[in-house]
């Protein structure tokens, strides 16, 4: 295998992996990002059932003072009701004492309907406090591994980069052209195997004197069809290759 073919092999490996690495450095913010923005759905959530829950609270003591200061008037009319002159008096009496029964009535039924709607939403504050909880430290870990991922997969990334500038060094102006040429138009793929007499890349056979040029390696060769350069890498025969040793 020519030498150049060899670097152009060698370079579609360094993007290949560079791109997974600069892939992975884009996702992790995304990442991270989503379970956030989960988290703050969560959190908002779970002030929504707070707030709920201290309005119920609010509005049942309340009503439970209103009951009290019912009660405390009935107390208040009935000693007043001793003091009547007439049955007139009295039954206005009667009139105004039943008017506050009826408001306590009232009172105890809508905190009876409160109490029942507290109790879900308290279940709900405290199972969301303790999912909550969970949830905070996960996404915490998650944005330490992200940051220190990042980090790593960056370092990574500026190796390889700088790995890559001193290949294309060395590699002829013309075939890094085609290299280039091919990887920008087929997604980052500029080379392809065919060892198996076709493209390995578009799966179109090669013509049998072309095939034979390519496995001279004496020229470097692009695919007719889609324009990547061609290499041969045939399996090696370990027993040949030891018996060539001996």
């Amino acid at each position: 295998m020519k030498p150049e073919i060899e670097a152009v092999v060698r370079l579609q490996s360094l993007d290949d992996r560079a791109a997974i690495l600069q892939k992975d450095i884009d996702a992790l913010p995304r990442h991270v990002a989503e379970i956030e923005r989960k988290l703050e759905a969560h959190k908002r959530r779970l002030d929504a059932d707070r707030a709920a829950l201290a309005v119920n609270q609010k509005t049942r003591k309340s009503l439970e003072d209103d009951s009290k200061m019912q009660e405390q008037k009935i107390t208040k009319l009935k000693d007043q009701m001793l003091q009547a002159k007439n049955n007139e008096q009295y039954r206005a009496f009667e009139k105004e004492i039943a008017f506050c029964e009826s408001e306590i009535r009232k009172s105890e039924d809508r905190i009876l309907q409160l109490m029942g709607e507290a109790e879900p939403l308290d279940k709900n504050v405290k199972t969301a406090q303790t999912a909550l909880s969970i949830e905070q430290k996960s996404v915490e870990a998650e944005q330490e591994n992200a940051t220190k991922q990042t980090a790593e997969d960056k370092a990574a990334l500026s190796t390889i980069l700088a790995e890559r500038q001193i290949l294309t060094a060395s590699i002829p102006a013309p075939v890094l052209a085609q290299y280039t040429r091919a990887r920008k138009r087929w997604h980052n793929s500029g080379v392809a195997d065919a060892t198996s007499r076709r493209c390995s890349a578009c799966n179109i056979g090669l013509r049998p004197q072309f095939y034979q040029d390519l496995k001279n390696g004496e020229k470097v060769i692009s695919c007719e069809s889609c324009g990547r350069i061609l290499y041969y890498n045939p399996p090696v025969d370990l027993e040949h290759e030891l018996h060539q040793k001996v």
